[in-house]
C-alpha cells in the first residue's frame, strides 16, 4: 500500500503557489475562525451554518468535508502535492505540523499546516491517467495508490520526461478518457431532458427542427390527433416535407404499437411523422413503424440527446434557454 498523499490546491488558478512553496499548505473559508474546537463534522457544520446562513446544502457539505479533512484527517507524515500552473510542475512534500489557525501566513487562507517540500515534478512527465486524477477542481482530496506510486517514482527520478515507449499507451488513455467524458456528458444531457416538463419538451422538439432548417411551431392544445409540433420549409405546411411530431414524456412507459398506429391514423399523404418518446418503444411499435405507408421516425431518449448535440450550434435562443449547454474543447493529434 502506498503512502497517504493529499492534493491541496494553492487557491484559484494556483495564485498562492509561491506562498505554499515557502513551507505551507492552507485552506480558506473566511469567517470560520479557529477550527481547533470543532473536532467533528457535526460541530463544523453547526459553525458553518452560523457563519454562512442560507448556504445551499451541497456547497455546505463540500466545504465542511474539506475543513474536516484538513483539520482532523490529514496527519503529520502524510504526503502532499500542489500544482504550480506557471511552471507546469507539482510540488511534492510531507506534512510536518498539526493544523493551526494563523491568519497572515498565507494570504486569504487562515487555516495552515507546515510542509517540508521534497522537490518538484513536471506535469509532462506523468501519464495521462495520473494527470487526469490530479485535474480535479476540489480544494483538497486524497490520491489513490497508483497515482501516489507514480508521483513518488517521478520525484526520485527528477522532473523527467515521459519516454517514447509510453506515447502509444498515453494516446490510448487519452482516447479512453475522451470516450468516458462524452458518455458522461451524454448521460447528463439525458438527465436534463427528463427534468423538463411535457410542454418544454415539445418546445425543445420545435427548437431542434428549427435548428435543422425547418420552420416549426407548437400546435394548440385540443383534438390534434396526437400532433404536438408541426414543421415545414415554409412554416405553413404548404411545402413538403410536412413534419408532424408527437412528443410523449413518459420516462417509465415504452410506447406500443397502438400508440404509433393511432398517431399515424391522423396523418395524410405527404406528411412525415416524428414520434419522440422518452420511455422508448416496444418491439411491436417499431414493427408498426417499419410497415407504415407514411414515413415515420421513432426517437428515444438516447437518440434525442444525440440529435440535440448534433444540431446545438444552430439552436435559437428559445432552444438554448430550455437546455443550456456549453462547448467542451478537446485537443487533437
Amino acid at each position: 500500500m502506498a503512502e497517504l498523499m493529499w492534493m491541496v490546491r494553492a487557491g484559484q488558478g494556483g495564485y498562492l503557489v509561491e506562498d505554499f512553496a515557502k513551507g505551507f499548505v492552507a485552506i480558506g473559508w473566511e469567517g470560520m475562525g479557529d477550527l481547533t474546537p470543532f473536532t467533528t463534522r457535526e460541530l463544523l457544520r453547526t459553525r458553518y451554518d452560523q457563519v454562512r446562513p442560507g448556504e445551499p446544502d451541497g456547497r455546505a457539505v463540500n466545504a465542511v468535508g474539506v475543513m474536516h479533512k484538513f483539520r482532523s484527517v490529514v496527519k503529520v507524515g502524510h504526503k502532499v502535492i500542489s500544482y504550480d500552473p506557471q511552471e507546469r510542475e507539482y510540488l511534492v512534500g510531507t506534512v510536518v505540523s498539526d493544523y493551526r489557525f494563523q491568519p497572515g501566513v498565507v494570504p486569504d487562507y487562515d487555516h495552515v499546516r507546515n510542509v517540508t517540500w521534497g522537490g518538484r515534478i513536471s506535469r509532462d512527465g506523468l501519464t495521462v491517467g495520473t494527470r487526469n486524477s490530479l485535474g480535479s477542481t476540489l480544494t483538497l482530496f486524497q490520491l489513490n495508490d497508483e497515482v501516489v506510486t507514480e508521483i513518488l517514482a517521478a520525484l526520485q527520478k527528477g522532473k523527467g520526461i515521459v519516454s517514447d515507449d509510453k506515447h502509444a499507451e498515453e494516446k490510448a488513455e487519452l482516447d479512453q478518457l475522451k470516450e468516458e467524458t462524452v458518455e458522461k456528458s451524454h448521460e447528463l444531457i439525458k438527465d436534463k431532458l427528463l427534468a423538463l416538463s411535457d410542454e418544454d419538451l415539445e418546445r425543445l422538439t420545435a427548437a431542434i427542427l428549427r435548428a435543422m432548417g425547418y420552420k416549426a411551431r407548437i400546435t394548440p392544445k385540443g383534438p390534434d390527433r396526437g400532433v404536438d409540433v408541426i414543421a415545414s420549409p415554409d412554416g405553413l405546411g404548404l411545402e413538403e416535407p410536412r413534419i408532424k411530431a408527437e412528443v410523449k414524456h413518459r420516462p417509465k412507459t415504452a410506447m406500443g404499437s397502438q400508440e404509433v398506429r393511432s398517431f399515424l391514423g391522423g396523418l395524410r399523404t405527404g406528411d412525415r411523422a416524428l414520434y419522440i418518446s422518452t420511455g422508448g418503444f416496444t418491439k411491436d411499435a417499431k414493427y408498426e413503424a417499419d410497415r407504415s405507408n407514411i414515413p415515420i421516425t421513432l426517437i428515444n431518449l438516447d437518440e434525442l440527446a444525440t440529435l440535440i448535440v448534433t444540431h446545438y450550434e444552430s439552436f435559437d435562443t428559445e432552444g438554448r434557454v430550455l437546455l443550456p449547454l456549453t462547448r467542451v474543447y478537446w485537443p487533437v493529434e
